[in-house]
């Protein structure tokens, strides 16, 4: 399958959001990647249910959304029933992993598990053939605009080898850093999805820089 881009709106222009959305819509991402986040999991609060309502009256594409939050399972329902195709949780945030993957996909979404940059990715061993996609943080969560984290390629590699030796169909997301020096280099390594924020939204030609995106991670 082609790699997929996925622009974060948690760099968008909250001011002109349906314009954002509209170009995303119109350029060659694939998904729109939505960064919740609660103010406890994570040191920030990002935009809540009303705010992503919003975002599927507009939204033409996979709303992929990631939830860095504490209690996930409480809101599973509440984010199929606003759109979102993808939900990701954060390994660090639940206690019971297996019941709430089963619960996402019972809700007809695909499920996620986020893991933090110091989080090794041996803990995803015992349900890697329950997961759909596998969000490995480049950054530490919070924040919008941080450096790339280099130990991130290491656990790609690792956890490729993981998903090829257990049979399992995940993908792996990078969300954090990504631009377009390191997007070619993320492939290689084995990533199936690049997550972008602010290298899109703050570049002078969003679109077009998604483009060149697409085309480094197909390439």
């Amino acid at each position: 399958m082609s790699k997929l881009i996925a622009p974060s709106v948690l760099a968008a222009d909250f001011a002109n959001l349906q314009r954002d959305i509209e170009m995303i819509n119109n350029s060659d991402a694939d998904w729109i990647h939505i960064d919740v986040m609660d103010g406890v999991f994570v040191p920030n609060i990002s935009f809540g249910i009303p705010v992503i309502k919003a975002i599927q009256k507009h939204a033409k594409k996979t709303m992929d959304v990631h939830l860095m939050i504490v209690n996930p399972d409480q809101y599973i329902s509440t984010f199929k029933n606003i759109g979102a195709n993808n939900l990701t949780v954060h390994f660090e945030a639940c206690t019971h992993l297996h019941r709430t993957i089963q619960a996402i996909q019972k809700e007809g979404m695909k499920a996620g598990v986020a893991l933090n940059p110091h989080t090794p990715i041996s803990v995803l061993e015992d349900v890697i053939m329950d997961i759909d996609l596998i969000c490995l943080m480049s950054v530490n969560p919070g924040f919008g605009g941080q450096n790339f984290i280099e130990n991130t390629y290491k656990k790609i590699i690792q956890l490729k080898h993981m998903i090829e030796q257990s049979g399992s169909s995940a993908l792996i997301e990078i969300d954090g850093g990504v631009t377009d020096q390191n997007a070619h280099k993320l492939i290689s390594a084995g990533a199936d999805i690049l997550v972008a924020g602010s290298f899109v939204f703050k570049s002078q030609n969003p679109s077009e820089t998604i483009q060149n995106l697409r085309l480094l991670a197909n390439s």
